[in-house]
């Protein structure tokens, strides 16, 4: 973004401040520190943080018409509250100010921005980075960096306008990809959404058919952890998910279905040939993918080592690594190594940390094993 671009915006307000408005809000603080921020929240005590932390102007939520000055207004509340704040603000915002929201469906934020008179005001966004954690206090200003942030102007956005909202997305860090909003749901609906209800249906699969004792529970391995870890997310959010992009879901739902019966009848008939393509193919294509970032689940900064069963051999791992100034976010014991290298899991921060980690405990002769 051009220093032209920067004067251009110098309010900016935010409609919810959860975990992704509130990562914008920090970024463009960290970025561009002179344009004023705004925000309001269904809860008072999220903008009072917010406000704490220094990173809006405000230290109450604000009512619609506080929004009237603004030359961009962020929708980032669940899907469905975002359509009925677009009706709050109609008469309220000038006629250069843009909206923009974070859902990660477009279809019906479009159809009610058009029938309502507001496409020339409106550019969709969809920041394709999150974590299962939720709200204000998991926010940080690195959560867009590097990682792709869909755009989907209407038929009547101006050029100018989508270059200018498109330098200011590259601006934050962010990757920009211009779709139009139909093919940005199929998308989604495909890598994002469907491998949601899988990761909850299995989850629950495993729940129903689990004994008493809970064996299933207690011996579930990595591929089951890795699968599901996105079963963790906000059980609200998913539920507007569906209900906003309910065709192309329930579309790939049935999609998903042909598969299964694909590997299903190839089990059945003991087919090996056919058993051989199917896993092969997935493979080659699943190799093909640069995956960084993808979707709504951060990355895992973590590795695994191998521990000798001492007394005291946990401890001594754990102080290596603190007395190097390498702050650890988790640390356990893999009781079940099914695809598994190493008996300790070590989970770092961010990148740096697992660097310096890896590093350490490899010059201490500790045998390290990293994941791709």
């Amino acid at each position: 973004m051009n220093t032209q671009t920067d004067a251009y915006i110098k309010k900016i307000g935010f409609i919810g401040l959860g975990l992704i408005g509130g990562s914008i809000a920090k970024t463009i603080k960290r970025l561009m520190p002179n344009i004023k921020l705004y925000a309001t929240s269904g809860h008072a005590s999220t903008v009072t943080q917010a406000y704490e932390a220094g990173v809006i102007e405000n230290s109450a939520p604000l009512e619609p018409h506080a929004f009237a000055g603004m030359d961009y207004i962020f929708l980032c509340t669940p899907v469905q509250q975002n359509l009925s704040w677009l009706e709050k603000l109609k008469d309220v915002i000038t006629p250069r100010a843009i909206l923009t929201d974070v859902g990660s469906v477009k279809g019906d934020i479009h159809r009610t921005v058009k029938s309502l008179g507001l496409e020339e005001h409106f550019i969709g966004g969809h920041p394709m980075a999150g974590s299962e954690k939720t709200g204000f206090s998991n926010a940080t200003a690195y959560l867009l960096e590097n990682a792709y942030y869909v755009i989907t102007p209407t038929e009547k956005t101006g050029k100018e306008q989508t270059e200018r909202f498109y330098q200011f997305v590259k601006k934050l860090g962010a990757i920009p990809l211009v779709l139009d909003y139909d093919q940005h749901d199929f998308a989604t609906a495909s890598i994002s959404h469907l491998p949601h209800m899988i990761a909850y249906s299995l989850v629950n699969l495993v729940k129903e058919i689990d004994g008493p004792d809970q064996i299933m529970k207690t011996i579930a391995a990595g591929g089951f952890r890795d699968m599901t870890r996105i079963a963790a997310s906000s059980p609200v959010m998913w539920k507007d998910i569906c209900l906003s992009n309910k065709e192309k879901l329930l579309q790939l739902i049935d999609l998903y279905f042909m598969q299964l019966n694909k590997i299903r009848s190839e089990i059945e008939a003991e087919d090996s040939k056919g058993m051989m393509s199917y896993f092969s193919e997935a493979k080659d294509y699943r190799d093909s993918l640069s995956i960084r970032r993808l979707g709504t689940i951060q990355p895992v900064y973590e590795l695994y080592c191998d521990l000798i069963d001492e007394v005291g051999g946990i401890a001594t791992l754990a102080t290596l690594l603190a007395s190097n100034g390498v702050n650890i976010k988790n640390i356990g014991i893999i009781h079940n190594r099914e695809y598994e290298d190493g008996v300790l899991h070590i989970e770092l921060y961010d990148q740096k940390a697992l660097d310096q980690a890896s590093a350490l405990l490899k010059k201490y002769h500790y045998t390290v094993y990293q994941k791709n």
